[in-house]
C-alpha cells in the first residue's frame, strides 16, 4: 500500500488467471463462505497460490453487499499484493510480511528477499456465519514470529447491510518482544503508515471519505476518529463501508485517488511492539450497506450494532 510509482512499476506479473478475474476458485484456494440470510457476502481465501512477493496470507475477496455489490479488489495491476480485506503489516521483526518492495531507510523501495507468509494452521469453528482459526506469521526462513487467533463472522444489520466482525488476538512466537513498523516508521515521509487490516476498496470512481468531524484523504489519514465512512460505487451499485476498531495507538491510513483503501494501521508513526508474553488484542469491525448512507445517520447504526 504505498503512493510510490515505483513500488508498481517493477511488481512480479505473475497473477492467477482466476484471481486476475476477481473470484478466486474456491476448491483451489480452499476458500470458504461467509452467508447472511441465505446470500453470500464474503469469501475467504484461506491458502492463496501466490508469488511470495506479494505477501501470501488469509484473505476475503470478494466481500459483497447483500444486494451482490462487489466492495473488494484483489491483486489489482497497481499493486498486486493488495488483496481484498487482509491483516498484513509491512515489517514484522524485519520480515515484510504485506507483500511488494520493502521500504529501506535512507534507500527507499527496494526488492528483498525478506517476504514471510501468514498462514493457516488450524481451525477451530466453521459455520455460514462464522470461521474461527489459527495462524503463524513467519519470516523469509519459515521461522514463526507472532501466532494468531481470528475470528470472523457476518451479521445482518437490517435489510440493506450486514456487519463484517473481525477479531485477532497475536501472541509472540519468539520468546521475546516482536516489533511492528511500517515505512512511515522506516523513514518515508507523507503519511505512508500503513499496515494491519488493509482494506482495498473495489475499483470505480474516486470514492468520498469521511469521519465525525473531517471529509477527504488529507484530512482523514492520519485521524484517530471512531470510525471512518467510506461512499463508493460504479456499473454494479452505491454502497457505503463504515469502519470501526481502532486500538490504542492505531491510526486510519487512508488512499482515495492514487487507488481506492482504507487500513487500521498499527504502527503508523511510531512502531507498535507485541510484547513478550502480552498478547495483542485487535477488532475490527466494517458495516457494508447498498447505497450511500447519510453521515448523520452513521451514528445510529453503529449504535445499533450486535454486541460484542
Amino acid at each position: 500500500m504505498t503512493a510510490d510509482p515505483r513500488a508498481a512499476a517493477a511488481a512480479p506479473a505473475a497473477v492467477p488467471d482466476a484471481a486476475r478475474a476477481g473470484v478466486p476458485d474456491a476448491a483451489a484456494s480452499g476458500a470458504e463462505r461467509l452467508v447472511v440470510a441465505g446470500v453470500e457476502v464474503a469469501r475467504y481465501v484461506v491458502h492463496p497460490d501466490l508469488d511470495p512477493r506479494h505477501g501470501p496470507r488469509p484473505y476475503l475477496h470478494p466481500v459483497r453487499t447483500r444486494a451482490g455489490v462487489p466492495v473488494t479488489d484483489a491483486l489489482p495491476a497497481d499493486h498486486v499484493w493488495h488483496l481484498g480485506a487482509s491483516l498484513a503489516v509491512q515489517d514484522v521483526a524485519g520480515a515484510n510480511l504485506w507483500g511488494g518492495r520493502t521500504y529501506v531507510r535512507g534507500t527507499g523501495y527496494t526488492w528483498r528477499d525478506d517476504h514471510g507468509v501468514i498462514a493457516h494452521t488450524g481451525w477451530r469453528e466453521r459455520a455460514a456465519d462464522r470461521l474461527d482459526h489459527d495462524l503463524q506469521w513467519r519470516d523469509a526462513g519459515g521461522r514463526p514470529l507472532l501466532r494468531e487467533h481470528r475470528r470472523l463472522t457476518a451479521v445482518p444489520a437490517g435489510d440493506d447491510a450486514w456487519w463484517l466482525d473481525l477479531s485477532a488476538t497475536l501472541t509472540s512466537a519468539t520468546g521475546g518482544d516482536v516489533h511492528l513498523g511500517s515505512p512511515a516508521t522506516n523513514g518515508r515521509p507523507g503519511g505512508a503508515g500503513y499496515g494491519g487490516f488493509f482494506w482495498r476498496v473495489a475499483a470505480g470512481p474516486e470514492p468520498r471519505v469521511r469521519t465525525v468531524d473531517a471529509a477527504g484523504e488529507e484530512a482523514v489519514n492520519g485521524s484517530a476518529a471512531p470510525w471512518l465512512a467510506l461512499h463508493g460505487g460504479g456499473t454494479g451499485g452505491a454502497y457505503t463501508l463504515v469502519f470501526t476498531g481502532l486500538g490504542p495507538g492505531d491510526r486510519w491510513f487512508v488512499r482515495t485517488a492514487m487507488y481506492p483503501g482504507v487500513c487500521v494501521a498499527y504502527a503508523f508513526d511510531r512502531p507498535a511492539v507485541v510484547a513478550a508474553g502480552r498478547p495483542r488484542h485487535n477488532r475490527h469491525r466494517v458495516l457494508v450497506v447498498d447505497g450511500h448512507l447519510d453521515p448523520v445517520d452513521v451514528p445510529a447504526r453503529l449504535a445499533a450494532k450486535p454486541a460484542p
